[in-house]
């Protein structure tokens, strides 16, 4: 696991993830509902999709939008167990543990924060 500084900064030199913003409805459902919500949500979807040793669909189980911890998940190389191991050297294979999800959960939370900031 990385620290969130040294990976936002690598995430913020890739083209592919600095694209990712909320839209007007996903920035909308974040204001309504809360961030602990779509924290909760973000942490159902972690446990779910991401924590099994083999995810069902793996490298497809996040939709790219509709729901801000999806969203966030792209931006941040949370979305399947190849882009945990390649972005945040979390070992395919394997189940998540505890502390992995509250690490995952952390950087979606980091991550919608920025997106809050004025």
């Amino acid at each position: 696991m990385r620290e969130m500084d040294e990976l936002f900064e690598a995430l913020g030199r890739s083209e592919f993830r600095r694209r990712f913003r909320l839209r007007d409805k996903e920035a909308a459902y974040l204001q309504e509902k809360g961030l602990r919500t779509v924290l909760a949500h973000a942490r159902d979807f972690v446990r779910k999709r991401l924590a099994p040793a083999e995810p069902a669909n793996d490298g497809r189980q996040t939709p790219m939008r509709s729901h801000p911890a999806f969203v966030a998940q792209h931006a941040t190389a949370t979305c399947c167990r190849g882009c945990l191991e390649k972005w945040h050297k979390i070992p395919k294979g394997r189940p998540l543990s505890d502390r992995e999800v509250d690490y995952v959960v952390a950087v979606i939370e980091h991550w919608l924060l920025r997106q809050q900031a004025p």
